[in-house]
């Protein structure tokens, strides 16, 4: 893998990271990603209140399981390490083991993340028997009680179902994905307890205000004292959690977390979604930050190599109001797609910017024209946004009836109890079953 050529500078460059680093390096672009995050569907059995793509239903419109092929064929010649698979729940496409064997026969490492829906023990051992595929099970909560009020009833006790049967068929170090709110900071070390119970490893995340994650941002946002609580937390206990790179705005409290602490958009990481559109950020799915498709002419290469934004993204940036801040060279001004999505300037501070200053242009900003998200697959039947978080906990009901068992949920008919899916209702929605 090589680095690109950087496209030409642009004036009042920023204080620079160090010569030699990565940062450095990957800045300017690299001919593939190093990783990059493919939602296979949209169609999902849950309606997470903070679902930064707004799944539910499935797109019509989704990849062909031979333009997915045709893909991972790409990835190959580009030598992509490994690609993220997700959603949506992404084992809910009828293909999807399909596409997972034919990735790893084609030198593509697959982790894919799911909610566990459908990790039976037969699965589970199927997975502890491959050597390049990983999997992460989301949970938001480590008591059904916090993690019920954000996915939705029953999906606490599924997703420890499924981490049993992944401990049961031996797959050690699978990852626990937790998206940091409000309501789970208080219970790291059970996190972290949970994944050694399992023998699996822990992974943190940070709750973009993308998706419908844009609704509830307010209410679920960590505050700033205990985004204090959190850095503290990961420098005790980093060397052995992982946090994708979430947290690189926090390392203005002190020494950098590990990781490259760099936005990677359109320079090491980017999206591709179920229709084949491929996106600068997996949390900026918006036409400001669309690249191309791999549907046109020249695939994904093209648009990874040639797209008008990606070289955009990989020249030289002003740095903004932040490149004057002692803390840049940690910070690097925080998160595009928070800022976006909460109406900042991207050339500004992070919302959750340490220092407060991120706080002070929340203040100042005019509410009405903050962006949203370009697409919404939510169910039919969740309640309409926006909507506000309730502060008790409480099990939430859904207001209306389904219009019919596919498009409520795609894994109509399924038992989780009894790990056997009985059979879809209609059978013409995709779901699979």
């Amino acid at each position: 893998m090589t680095l690109l050529q950087p496209a030409p500078a642009l004036p009042a460059s920023p204080p620079a990271a160090k010569p030699g680093t990565l940062v450095d390096l990957f800045e300017t672009g690299l001919d593939a990603p190093i990783c990059l995050t493919w939602e296979l569907t949209y169609a999902c059995n849950l309606s997470c209140v903070h679902c930064l793509s707004s799944s539910g239903r499935r797109d019509p419109r989704e990849l062909s399981t031979d333009e997915c092929k045709a893909v991972i064929d790409e990835l190959e010649r580009m030598q992509v390490f490994y690609v993220n698979i997700g959603g949506g729940e992404p084992t809910v496409r009828p293909d999807f083991w399909e596409l997972v064997d034919y990735a790893t026969a084609h030198h593509v490492g697959v982790k894919f993340s799911t909610n566990g829906v459908k990790i039976t023990p037969d699965v589970a051992a199927r997975l502890a028997a491959s050597d390049y595929v990983d999997v992460q099970i989301s949970l938001d909560g480590a008591t059904a009680e916090v993690n019920d009020q954000v996915r939705g009833p029953g999906s606490f006790d599924t997703a420890l179902r499924a981490m049993q049967n992944m401990a049961d068929a031996g797959f050690s170090g699978f990852k626990i994905s937790v998206v940091c709110t409000r309501q789970n900071i208080p219970q790291l070390n059970e996190f972290k307890a949970i994944a050694d119970r399992y023998n699996a490893q822990l992974r943190l995340t940070r709750l973009r205000p993308s998706g419908r994650g844009a609704d509830v941002w307010d209410e679920l946002h960590p505050t700033a004292a205990q985004q204090r609580e959190l850095y503290d937390w990961l420098v005790a206990n980093g060397e052995n959690v992982l946090t994708g790179d979430s947290f690189f705005h926090l390392s203005a409290y002190g020494g950098a977390l590990p990781g490259l602490n760099m936005c990677g958009a359109g320079r090491v990481v980017c999206l591709i979604d179920p229709v084949g559109d491929v996106y600068a950020c997996p949390f900026a799915i918006h036409d400001s930050f669309l690249a191309g498709s791999i549907r046109t002419p020249g695939g994904f290469t093209e648009v990874w190599r040639h797209s008008e934004l990606f070289t955009e993204l990989r020249s030289p940036q002003t740095g903004g109001a932040c490149a004057s801040c002692s803390f840049f060279d940690s910070c690097r001004g925080g998160c595009m797609a928070a800022k976006f999505f909460t109406g900042l300037p991207l050339d500004g501070p992070d919302p959750e910017c340490v220092r407060g200053l991120g706080a002070e242009a929340l203040e100042a900003r005019d509410a009405a024209e903050v962006p949203r998200t370009g697409v919404d697959h939510s169910h039919r039947t969740s309640p309409p946004r926006p909507r506000p978080v309730p502060v008790t906990l409480s099990v939430r009901r859904p207001e209306t009836p389904p219009v019919s068992a596919c498009a409520e949920n795609p894994l109509a008919g399924f038992d989780p109890a009894g790990q056997q899916s009985k059979g879809c209702s209609s059978g013409s929605c995709g779901c699979g079953n």
